[in-house]
Formats: structure tokens, sequence, C-alpha cells
């Protein structure tokens, strides 16, 4: 027996209130529901980082997140960054750093990246990498995505 609850989410600035299964997991409200495809869904056991999205400030694992646990709080996904034909500076840099190839792990990646480009000083290539070790990328070997890390850490200066 299943039961429902309604839930209001803030998803990129934009409030949806619905009535959701208890089991239904944030992944599949995004995607399913709000139809914002970008949130990729790979293990479904959080261990890959394909569904990372930012949950009232901090990255999460959508696949592991109920979408009755994100009732009241604020939710970033990759589609809040920027538009194809009006980038934010992160994307930007992937682009420009190719850090990418097939693309299904970099939307996990640019949220990962922009939590930690928050909160993280990172002033070194090892600082980077081991903030990137909770996302799996099985094309690029991660050196252009540090790269374009690297790049808006310049960008960003440092935090204070």
């Amino acid at each position: 027996m299943s039961s429902s609850h309604d839930i209001s989410v803030t998803v990129n600035g934009e409030t949806h209130c619905r009535r959701v299964e208890s089991r239904l997991l944030l992944s599949d409200f995004l995607r399913g529901e709000l139809r914002l495809t970008g949130t990729h869904v790979g293990c479904e056991h959080g261990v890959c980082g394909a569904c990372t999205v930012i949950i009232d400030g901090y990255s999460a694992r959508s696949c592991l997140t109920l979408a009755v646990q994100a009732d009241g709080a604020t939710v970033e996904t990759v589609e809040g960054l920027g538009k194809v034909d009006a980038l934010n500076p992160l994307q930007r840099l992937f682009q420009h750093h190719h850090a990418l190839q097939c693309g299904f792990c970099t939307p996990g990646f640019l949220m990962a990246c922009t939590d930690m480009l928050r909160r993280l000083p990172l002033n070194t290539d090892e600082e980077i990498r081991e903030a990137l070790s909770g996302n799996l990328c099985r094309c690029t070997g991660y050196e252009h995505i540090v790269n374009a890390v690297r790049d808006m850490v310049k960008e960003r200066g440092p935090l204070a």
C-alpha cells in the first residue's frame, strides 16, 4: 500500500506544488513530473553522481532523495545554470576546455562543481580532484574538468 503526500518545492526559482507517492525519488520527480531531464540517472545507487542537484545550498544525489524529503526545499538543477545561448561561466569553461565527451555525467559534474566552488577554496589541483571524487566519468579522464574548474577558481578569486 502506497501513500501520497502534498509537497511544495522550489526548483530553479519556480515553486511547484504536487501530490506525490511516498516512494517517488527526487530524480524521478524532476524528470517525470517537472520534465527537467537534465538531471541524469545513472547507477541509481548514489555512486556515479550523474543525478547530482543542489538542495538548500548543498549538492545531493537525487536518486537517493525522496521527493517528499524535498518538501519546502530549494532545488537547483542543471537547467537553472544557463541556457544554450547564454551559458553560465562554469558551463562556458567546460565547453572551452572540452570537459565533456558523451555528456552523460556533465550535468552532475556541473552541479557538484557549482556547489564546491561556492564553499571550497580549491587552491590546488589535488583539492579540485578530491572535490570531484564523488562523480564518475568514463570518457574524459578528468583532466579537462580539472582545467575548467581551475580556471573558474581563477575567475572567481579567493574565498574569504
